[in-house]
């Protein structure tokens, strides 16, 4: 299984991590080393996780309160947001429609 990981995902990884940093230094690492290990998961754990919106799957990080929006297609998963679920769901829907 291959993880495609898209641009506005990627945006969404470096936001999270300035956003960490600023509360401690070294918590933006902390921050990028989880979601990055959650995202690798998705390796097996691919398709497991509820569709909550159109045909993106959600899956939940570990330690952070943030959401892994994926699509899965043959071999490969398409990682196309990462957010923060404290977000106003609204926020997050025309978010995740960007991709």
């Amino acid at each position: 299984m291959t993880i495609r990981i898209l641009d506005l995902a990627r945006d969404d990884l470096i936001d999270g991590y300035h956003f960490y940093e600023k509360q401690s230094v070294g918590l933006g690492s902390y921050f990028l080393d989880n979601l990055y290990s959650d995202i690798e998961s998705l390796k097996f754990t691919a398709g497991a996780h509820a569709v909550t919106y159109k045909d993106f799957h959600r899956a939940l990080s570990k330690r952070f309160p943030w959401a892994i929006y994926y699509s899965q297609r043959d071999q490969n998963v398409y990682i196309h947001a990462v957010t923060d679920c404290r977000r106003d769901p609204d926020w997050i829907q025309d978010h995740i429609s960007r991709s």
